[in-house]
């Protein structure tokens, strides 16, 4: 296990890049990030009282509340949260600190979702920590779904993403720092994210308390309206599903 990098910066706390960011909405190799959420949430959960956990500008609370839910979006951030009300003036939006979410109502939701928010988190002790906050938010029947980068996002081309500047990619390790370059936008600085191993992820949901009820790795169909580059054969996201409950960790990815 490698230990974070101290210079990492989220990228997103950024007033300019979170502009740029909140202006996206599910093009290209985003639209395989939501295009099977409602059928797994739906498969996997119980009610409709939600967190939108790490929601930045709102565009994945926005998504949530679409589907049926009573969410409320949380970030550490307040520009974007600022960002996100302005977006949203029905919206429920609330800062919090990090693994701080007592306040919210202990054993209190049906479904906490993460988007991409823990690509963007460094430290073992840190990501333990604030998954065990977010547990203790959950109903006994309450899901925890988890999406985030896989490993191979960084080292493959695709429809939103450019990774080729970045040839040091393929060597990291857990907690190191990985870039690519966003293509749906104008700002084309290089991104930073945290890379994770999806054998650490593992232990990572088994030092908070949290079990692997499902994996899904979608892939991109060729009947799609976008101009795959990599997707089709490889997936650029990873959704787990969770759940404080004790069961077999033993799961194989669902591809769709």
């Amino acid at each position: 296990m490698t230990k974070s990098n101290p210079a990492f910066e989220n990228s997103w706390g950024n007033r300019k890049r979170a502009d740029s960011y909140s202006k996206l909405e599910f093009p290209n190799t985003y639209y395989l990030a939501y295009r099977d959420l409602p059928a797994i949430i739906s498969k996997h959960t119980i009610g409709n009282r939600a967190i939108d956990f790490g929601c930045g500008t709102g565009r994945s609370t926005r998504f949530l509340n679409k589907t049926g839910f009573d969410v409320t979006g949380i970030d550490i951030s307040a520009d974007v949260l600022g960002i996100a009300k302005e977006l949203d003036r029905t919206g429920v939006y609330q800062l919090v600190t990090n693994g701080n979410y007592s306040h919210l109502g202990t054993s209190q939701f049906d479904l906490i979702q993460s988007i991409f928010t823990f690509d963007n988190i460094p430290g073992w002790e840190n990501r333990t920590n604030i998954l065990m906050g977010l547990r203790n938010l959950l109903k006994p029947t309450g899901k925890i779904v988890c999406l985030d980068s896989t490993p191979e996002l960084y080292t493959h081309e695709w429809a939103s993403f450019s990774t080729k500047d970045f040839p040091e990619n393929r060597n990291a390790k857990t907690g190191d720092i990985v870039r690519d370059i966003m293509l749906d936008v104008e700002d084309r600085r290089p991104v930073e994210d945290i890379f994770w191993t999806v054998p650490d992820y593992y232990k990572l949901f088994e030092n908070a308390g949290l079990t692997v009820e499902a994996i899904y790795k979608p892939l991109g169909h060729k009947n799609e309206p976008y101009n795959w580059v990599s997707e089709l054969h490889i997936a650029p996201w990873m959704i787990f599903v969770l759940s404080a409950q004790t069961a077999s960790n033993n799961v194989s990815p669902i591809r769709h």
